[in-house]
């Protein structure tokens, strides 16, 4: 009896035995074949494919805001206007294709105010000789925005990479994405909150006009004939338009007289918080700045960002990755083109 109960447990430790083999067998040929996924998006993306990439990028852009300072202006706009059609893909440095619709750069909105193209070819063009097909025109313009908000402003910040360029670009689409200069607050916040981008995030970020500039026609309105009542907006600081007025010294008609000016008349090269000030002190340019303060909506957010600039400054930062992050092509979905002007 007891030879037979020991016979059963040296065959049910047998059975034991050979089934932890078969598994440790079967998990080693399965970890043979698992290969880890290659990370699509993040910092430092191209550590490895490129890794010269963010330097050469940044070398681009400094040279060019060396030699014109509201460039890094135009840079931010350019990835704020990409991001807001069809997500962070490139599609806005697309160029129109004959017998198509024209292309988001041409959209009356985009051209001829947007630029900075220069910059992104420049880097492109470096890129493809030192590592061809392998760093995205979208990502060239979300750093080159990122290194905008450096030299402007000393704000920096990691920055991840990896997405990849869009082949669709359709002008009409920018009007129905990017908000007018005639917005109100409720107005922006709806708008920011398609593209997935808080209250807070939509202030902080209007904060990039304290830099660039921008068409007389974008808010002459506000200079005549504002309405029934008041021929100029009441919200306007009145020495602040008369010198608006002698800066657009009549309603904007046409395209061939439509001066510019500067959005921030007190640090127009330099991003900081006192766009917020302008704002407390009823200079905010465009009916979309003005209305910040104005609006109970907003008007607390825009008061912190007037007292604590360098929390503006970091908020600046985290809104600029999250909106860069905007629907995103990753992985194997668009393309890494050539050329910026065109599909490949």
């Amino acid at each position: 009896m007891n030879s037979f109960k020991s016979s059963n447990k040296l065959a049910v430790l047998a059975l034991l035995f050979c089934l932890i083999l078969s598994l440790s067998l079967f998990a080693e040929a399965s970890s043979k074949h698992y290969k880890p996924k290659k990370s699509t998006y993040g910092v430092r993306f191209y550590s490895r494919s490129c890794p010269a990439a963010e330097a050469i990028i940044k070398k681009a852009v400094f040279k060019a805001v060396l030699m014109n300072p509201g460039v890094a202006a135009g840079l931010i706009r350019m990835h704020f206007h990409d991001c807001f059609i069809r997500g962070c893909d490139g599609s806005v440095l697309l160029d129109s294709v004959k017998g198509k619709e024209t292309a988001e750069k041409d959209s009356p909105i985009n051209n001829p105010s947007l630029r900075g193209f220069e910059v992104i070819d420049e880097a492109k063009a470096l890129l493809e000789k030192l590592c061809p097909r392998t760093v995205s025109c979208a990502d060239i313009l979300a750093y080159a925005a990122r290194d905008s908000a450096l030299f402007a402003g000393g704000i920096n910040y990691a920055l991840p990479g990896g997405r990849r360029d869009g082949r669709v670009s359709l002008s009409s689409e920018v009007i129905q994405n990017l908000p007018p200069p005639f917005f109100n607050a409720n107005q922006l916040q709806d708008n920011f909150k398609r593209k997935g981008l808080s209250l807070d995030e939509m202030v902080t970020l209007s904060g990039a006009h304290s830099i660039g500039i921008t068409h007389c026609s974008s808010f002459s309105n506000r200079l005549y004939g504002f309405n029934a009542t008041h021929p100029q907006d009441p919200s306007l600081d009145p020495r602040y338009a008369s010198f608006l007025k002698h800066e657009c010294p009549r309603p904007i008609s046409d395209t061939q007289f439509d001066p510019t000016v500067n959005l921030d008349v007190s640090s127009p090269n330099h991003l900081d918080n006192k766009y917020y000030l302008n704002l407390k002190n009823h200079r905010g340019l465009l009916t979309s700045d003005q209305t910040l303060f104005e609006s109970p909506l907003t008007s607390k957010l825009v008061m912190n960002n007037v007292k604590y600039g360098s929390t503006w400054a970091r908020k600046f930062a985290a809104a600029m990755v999250h909106m860069g992050s905007i629907e995103i092509l990753t992985g194997n979905k668009g393309e890494i083109r050539k050329n910026c002007h065109f599909v490949n």
